[in-house]
């Protein structure tokens, strides 16, 4: 196997959580450096893995093993793949949500705003949707509504004014372009926050990363055998509101729907009511992870 790029957050209470049998078939829906596959993997003996990645990279931390695959494409296409694979359902299935280090620290994907790199920021490096043509060709209005709903900046429209106003003398080409052009709006002592927010909000557009995250959340349930378990990790409240009011009601606004007897109608019950966050001794070894929400939810 070889070295994996990026430390998974909440190894130990995700698998835990994912109580894997060793015959059991399981997915891992993002599989980056490959640190949950690789934990997941070593507790199977006739059970089997899918590993999905759209990120091309992923696949120099893959490794070769015929009750292994990975599958080179978006976690929204699981129902179509393992169908290819004639996988009609699973034990458990894990989604960590988070950018791997490896996007963040290379960079030529325009992830990070510590570097001067082209806007891009593409998870997908076939697919054309990128972050030069969102910042670049984007209607005032349009722009707004992403800042507003996806980076939760409450000064959404003058942010997307500025950007207007800025690419009508010149083209916004990188990363520090971009910060240069909103460096009035930055607050001094909240830099870093402010910038995370505004390449959240731009990341989540390119890549379609809400309503990819329902698609497969949906798929994935359905997918699901009885008592098999999903876990999810999320890093924004953005993703971790839809994972958790579809874990507790079966629906992404959180409306409990009853039965005559007052039983919730949901297709998973939640394993754990409190959110699983990382220890102040993981925190201390990876930063990265501060921010990290685990869910996890058997099916009914």
């Amino acid at each position: 196997m070889t070295e994996i790029y990026h430390i998974p957050a909440l190894l130990n209470e995700t698998i835990d959580g994912l109580n894997i049998q060793n015959n059991g078939i399981y997915v891992d829906a993002t599989f980056g450096g490959g640190g949950h596959s690789r934990k997941i993997f070593e507790k199977l003996s006739s059970g089997k893995l899918i590993a999905f990645d759209q990120d091309s990279d992923a696949k120099y931390n893959a490794w070769n093993a015929d009750n292994f695959v990975l599958i080179q494409a978006n976690f929204s296409y699981i129902k179509n793949f393992l169908q290819y694979l004639k996988i009609s359902q699973i034990d458990g299935v894990v989604a960590d949500l988070g950018l791997s280090t490896h996007h963040i620290d290379v960079p030529e994907r325009g992830f990070s705003f510590r570097f001067d790199a082209k806007l891009d920021m593409r998870m997908n490096q076939k697919q054309e949707l990128d972050a030069f043509f969102v910042v670049n060709n984007y209607e005032q209005e349009k722009l707004q509504d992403i800042f507003r709903n996806f980076g939760e900046l409450k000064n959404a429209k003058q942010l997307a004014n500025a950007i207007v106003s800025a690419r009508k003398q010149k083209q916004i080409e990188t990363t520090l372009d971009l910060v240069k052009v909103l460096e009035k709006f930055i607050p001094k002592k909240a830099e870093q926050k402010f910038l995370s927010k505004i390449f959240q909000a731009i990341r989540i557009e390119v890549n379609d990363e809400i309503e990819t995250l329902k698609k497969f959340l949906l798929d994935a349930t359905a997918l699901l055998k009885k008592n098999g378990r999903i876990a999810i990790i999320s890093y924004h409240s953005l993703e971790d509101k839809i994972v958790k009011n579809f874990f507790k009601t079966g629906n992404f606004d959180g409306q409990r729907k009853t039965d005559m007897y007052g039983n919730i109608i949901r297709p998973l019950t939640p394993i754990n009511n409190k959110v699983i966050v990382p220890t102040e001794d993981e925190i201390n070894k990876n930063n990265r992870v501060r921010s990290a929400k685990l869910r996890i939810a058997e099916k009914c």
